[in-house]
């Protein structure tokens, strides 16, 4: 395991954000094996998923790298931490701005990087990982396959629909608010799909942080979400919203909560390996 680091290409006001801070399991004696992104969620605790699926990734023929977030505290403002999880939406957007492209940061480290195979590359996202996950792969065509775990998209019922206090109080504006701001986005997505990301301005910078734009690019490609039966702070309305705009990929729904489904890793761990190894085409086939 190496660390490393790397100026972020999007440096922001605060100098904690701007270098780039991650975790690589390099496999032993190996040429062009696929490489997995693995992303936190929300909260230094979300790093421990990625720490338990590293070492089976890495058992199974991938090289993997940990990218901490700027959500992470090793990468937070000092200025910001009081304040969790009360951040302006300038700031949520810019950390999610700042963490898809230290993502394809991360994709171009690897295609320097003579043990990795760069055409095979994969994204694990936890939570709020999967969503930042999502995003980076609806964006970035060299993403090859993609596993979202206990996420979802539709950033209205992610939040009022939530049974966790704590995201509808961190949330900027009321729910009022919301629904007027949302009534904008069904034409937004459909503008998206007919002339494409880069040729709609959206009419609120928070369309751009939600899962459910980037779900039509993921249509078609190889995804795979694992959800919570019982997950009280990812609404199942907001799952299903997402898993039928990417097309209505493979979805395991897992008896557990949202914490406590990584109890259930075993089973995780396998059926992401399992998953990726067939979608990258590795030697560890799934069975």
């Amino acid at each position: 395991r190496y660390a490393v680091d790397f100026p972020s290409a999007h440096p922001t006001e605060y100098a904690e954000n701007n270098t780039v801070l991650g975790e690589y399991f390099q496999l032993k004696n190996s040429n062009h094996a696929p490489l997995v992104i693995l992303v936190h969620g929300w909260g230094d605790h979300s790093i421990i998923p990625c720490r338990l699926l590293a070492p089976a990734l890495l058992n199974k023929g991938f090289n993997c790298f940990i990218l901490y977030l700027v959500f992470h505290s090793k990468r937070m403002a000092e200025v910001i931490k009081p304040r969790l999880p009360l951040l302006t939406p300038e700031e949520w957007y810019q950390g999610y701005q700042v963490s898809v492209i230290n993502i394809r940061q991360v994709i171009d480290w690897a295609s320097t990087r003579p043990e990795i195979d760069s055409e095979r590359i994969g994204i694990v996202g936890v939570s709020m990982g999967g969503f930042i996950s999502s995003i980076a792969m609806g964006v970035d065509q060299r993403i090859k396959a993609g596993v979202f775990t206990v996420a979802g998209g539709n950033a209205e019922k992610l939040t009022w629909n939530t049974q966790n206090d704590a995201i509808r109080k961190g949330h900027p504006c009321t729910e009022e608010e919301c629904r007027q701001v949302r009534s904008l986005y069904p034409q937004y997505r459909a503008e998206v799909f007919e002339k494409g990301l880069e040729n709609v301005v959206p009419a609120k910078q928070c369309f751009l942080t939600d899962p459910l734009t980037y779900a039509p690019f993921l249509q078609n490609r190889p995804v795979m979400m694992i959800n919570a039966r019982w997950d009280q702070a990812i609404p199942r309305e907001a799952t299903l919203d997402f898993w039928e705009a990417c097309g209505r990929p493979p979805i395991s729904w897992l008896p557990a909560r949202h914490a406590s489904i990584w109890l259930l890793y075993p089973i995780i761990g396998r059926k992401v390996a399992n998953f990726l190894s067939q979608a990258l085409n590795t030697a560890e086939a799934a069975t």
